[in-house]
């Protein structure tokens, strides 16, 4: 190569042009994918779209004046220095104190040492994959299941087996079918409460089964409860961590790993979450912690601490009393909008509703239409699905609409399925 030629090679690269990024990086990046769901966020930027796409909180009930007055309490008083400080990595002690007591109220009786401070129950999924997953093991999830878990999980090259607890399979069934994959079998995956995408609920029997199951294999338990506090209808289900407690006799005993979130209560721009679990699974995810962010915002923290405090219990009531109302305002324009053959959930509380088209449909192709044609958004099931499948499934979140849009969103949405 000529003098010449070197320069100019050496000059692109240095501009960052011409370098073969992809053969630099590790072999999990081919599972990382970008989100239906974050990319069909950018359609509740455009005013005609009537989206049920988000499945995100209402920003008109967030408690801003409350988060205003903590956050400038943070930085007036004593407290300002440790605000803006480094802090500790298991996060802002008082903070993990209120969990304590909450946690108690759930039935999950804990100490501090038991509670870590993640940024967002997603930190805490990513942080739960590295943990236990090595490249070819299993993880039991749900079918369909939250794709923020399968995005966390796909980092660390697993393979996904089909989580039944009503079913008939065996822990040896699940545990050949792993080691013929490869790998081991090492945690089962489940959202128990208005799961997101289907906003079903499991019952208690069926969390029993998923604890036999788990102690049969001797695999871990992650329970997300981002939602646990949004129940409309119905009497409460115990959490798993609280059933394990029960039969295990005490939090350090336990194999269930319950992760929180301030995200669908308070506020998701702070990035707030925690973990729950037995002492020697906190050590080991605050190491964790300290290599990948030292800690969670320490203000942020604080101010979710004073707001909580001060009104955890009004404000999920105001929460729950709209969203219970959006949710029979889509189940009843879904039941007389929609023609024969569509099926739906009926959740008893959470943000979404899951619809089942014939089989013929296509969820994807379906959106497409009906954005061109009645300007209306929601989320192709598909993506919720390990292996793909679910193409005439979709996601329909009510949390971001009103009565009226709701009322007109599902008639629009009626014609385009009629017409498909």
């Amino acid at each position: 190569m000529s003098t010449q030629m070197q320069a100019d090679t050496t000059g692109a690269l240095a501009a960052g042009h011409g370098l073969d990024w992809p053969h630099l990086f590790a072999t999990r990046a081919e599972r990382m994918k970008a989100s239906e769901i974050r990319e069909l966020l950018k359609l509740l930027d455009q005013p005609d779209v009537i989206s049920f796409a988000g499945g995100i909180p209402d920003p008109a009930l967030f408690p801003a004046e409350a988060f205003g007055a903590a956050l400038r309490s943070a930085l007036t008083g004593d407290t300002k220095g440790a605000a803006l400080q480094y802090s500790v990595s298991e996060g802002y002690k008082p903070l993990r104190d209120w969990l304590v007591t909450r946690m108690g109220s759930l039935g999950i009786a804990c100490t501090a040492d038991n509670i870590m401070i993640t940024s967002g129950s997603q930190q805490a999924l990513d942080y739960l994959g590295k943990l236990f997953l090595s490249k070819g093991d299993t993880a039991l999830v749900g079918w369909p299941t939250y794709l923020g878990a399968l995005q966390a999980f796909n980092a660390y090259e697993p393979n996904y087996d089909r989580l039944t607890p009503l079913g008939n399979r065996s822990a040896g069934d699940y545990r050949e079918t792993a080691q013929a994959m490869g790998g081991k079998v090492k945690f089962a995956y489940a959202s128990a409460d208005f799961a997101n995408p289907t906003g079903e609920t499991l019952p208690e029997s069926a969390r029993t089964r998923i604890l036999e199951l788990a102690e049969a294999l001797d695999i871990a338990v992650i329970e997300d409860a981002a939602y646990q506090s949004l129940r409309y209808d119905g009497d409460e289900v115990p959490p798993l961590l609280a059933l394990d407690i029960k039969r295990s006799g005490a939090i350090d005993n336990t194999r269930t790993i319950y992760c929180g979130s301030f995200s669908k209560t308070l506020a998701p721009g702070l990035r707030v979450g925690w973990v729950c679990a037995a002492k020697p699974v906190v050590s080991k995810l605050v190491l964790m912690k300290q290599a990948a962010d030292l800690h969670s915002a320490t203000l942020n923290q604080m101010a979710i601490h004073t707001v909580a405090s001060e009104g955890f219990s009004a404000q999920v009531a105001k929460i729950k009393a709209t969203y219970q109302a959006r949710r029979d305002a889509m189940l009843d324009a879904l039941a007389r909008h929609m023609p024969e053959g569509v099926s739906w959930t009926r959740p008893d509380g959470g943000m979404f509703i899951w619809v089942t088209l014939p089989e013929q449909f296509d969820g994807a192709a379906l959106l497409a239409e009906s954005i061109r044609r009645e300007r209306v958004a929601f989320v192709p099931g598909r993506a919720f699905f390990a292996d793909g499948s679910g193409a005439n499934t979709i996601r329909l979140s009510f949390s971001c609409a009103s009565e009226a849009m709701i009322e007109e969103g599902i008639k629009r949405l009626g014609r385009v399925v009629r017409g498909g």
